[in-house]
């Protein structure tokens, strides 16, 4: 599978905007201590896109992004944070 994709650039400022790929689906839990991320295509694409946006040499080391319930994942969903180290 070959996948091209346009990745947000970071701005010290604004950090960089989300960019989330068609229909995505995202949930989240821990179950025993256990992180368990469900996702369709669309989800697993986006997810992959902040992480590739988040490796750019412009973003700084510890910016992070929060994702929950409120913001991207299903209801109910666990809380996951990404950070640059």
């Amino acid at each position: 599978m070959k996948v091209e994709l346009d990745i947000s650039d970071y701005d010290k400022n604004t950090g960089f905007k989300s960019d989330w790929h068609g229909d995505f689906t995202i949930d989240s839990k821990i179950n025993d201590g256990v992180i368990h991320i469900r996702a369709n295509k669309d989800g697993l694409i986006s997810l992959a896109k902040q992480m590739l946006a988040m490796a750019n040499d412009t973003v700084p080391i510890h910016y992070h992004l929060h994702y929950d319930d409120s913001n991207s994942l299903e209801d109910g969903s666990t809380e996951i944070i990404l950070e640059k180290i």
